[in-house]
């Protein structure tokens, strides 16, 4: 068995390989999934296991402490573990902190990848977290041509910190942002919208990554009446994410308005973006399917 430190996994998963590596998996498919939520206020602890049958399947331990950021200290920490799916037998112990980060943003960009206009030029990033960095790097493996990135935070100095960071822009007016945005990533902790969809304009593609339980929420029933939604999947979206499982309880929405999963997308069973007008919308829940195929990337590419 193989033990795997941060610094191994953060070398092993460059973006353009796990984007690649998650188009192929979703291409492969998941025949098996688990997830637990428990909740401390706040804190959070999460597993999310899946199962390739026949091939290898695994678990990943994560916690989400937002208290954290207060004190200087990572926010989310995360193990995975990998097991032979012929005869179970543990294969790798993985620090799956960059895992994490590195495998969210990649399934966005895979998305993105489908349902954002190829000549998307400016970028709004909504939040300025752990995830946004590597939001905006994994959008611009798939869309290059956002050449412009705006960032906007609550706080409005991180939103200066990251800017500067990048090589971005701070905002301070968000509706204005989002008016001159073809791209938005929201990746917040919001448990109220932040993100009117009167806001978007025709041809945006917003990605929402935040929202992973029922009562958060990072977009108004608005967005989602005017866009067009896709999740990256059925099971852990239609009920455990804010964004679709709030409209869809209020009858906003039909399950039958979300057009395709990224399992459909990737196939080729269902087109993605169909003109430059139409407004796209996915919801990035997450789930251990992503983090499987993450870590048996890093297990081929150790040899």
């Amino acid at each position: 068995m193989k033990l795997i430190d941060a610094d191994t996994a953060a070398r092993l998963l460059d973006l353009p390989s796990l984007i690649a590596a998650l188009r192929d998996g979703h291409r492969q498919g998941v025949e098996g999934y688990g997830r637990l939520l428990m909740t401390d206020g706040d804190d959070a602890m999460l597993g999310m296991a899946a199962w390739q049958h026949g091939q290898a399947f695994g678990i990943k331990l994560a916690t989400v402490f937002p208290g954290n950021a207060a004190r200087g200290q990572p926010t989310i920490a995360s193990v995975y573990v990998l097991f032979d799916g012929t005869d179970g037998a543990p294969r790798a112990v993985i620090d799956a902190t960059p895992l994490t980060v590195r495998k969210t943003a990649a399934d966005s960009a895979l998305a993105a990848d489908y349902l954002a206009r190829p000549d998307a030029r400016t970028l709004l990033m909504v939040g300025a977290g752990a995830q946004a960095e590597w939001q905006i790097a994994a959008l611009r493996v798939v869309r290059p041509s956002l050449a412009r990135v705006l960032i906007w935070n609550r706080t409005p100095d991180r939103a200066r910190q990251l800017a500067a960071r990048l090589g971005a822009e701070a905002v301070t007016d968000l509706a204005t942002a989002a008016a001159e945005a073809d791209a938005i990533c929201c990746a917040t902790a919001a448990t109220a919208p932040v993100l009117q969809g009167a806001w978007l304009r025709p041809g945006v593609h917003v990605d929402l990554v935040g929202a992973y339980t029922p009562a958060m929420r990072e977009t108004d029933d608005e967005a989602v009446r005017r866009a067009h939604v896709f999740v990256d999947t059925r099971r852990f979206t239609l009920h455990d994410a804010g964004d679709i499982s709030q409209p869809l309880a209020a009858g906003v929405i039909a399950e039958s308005d979300i057009r395709a999963d990224l399992f459909q997308l990737v196939r080729g069973e269902v087109k993605g973006r169909q003109d430059a007008a139409e407004i796209t919308l996915f919801k990035n829940a997450g789930g251990g399917h992503l983090d499987l195929m993450a870590a048996r990337l890093i297990e081929s590419r150790l040899g």
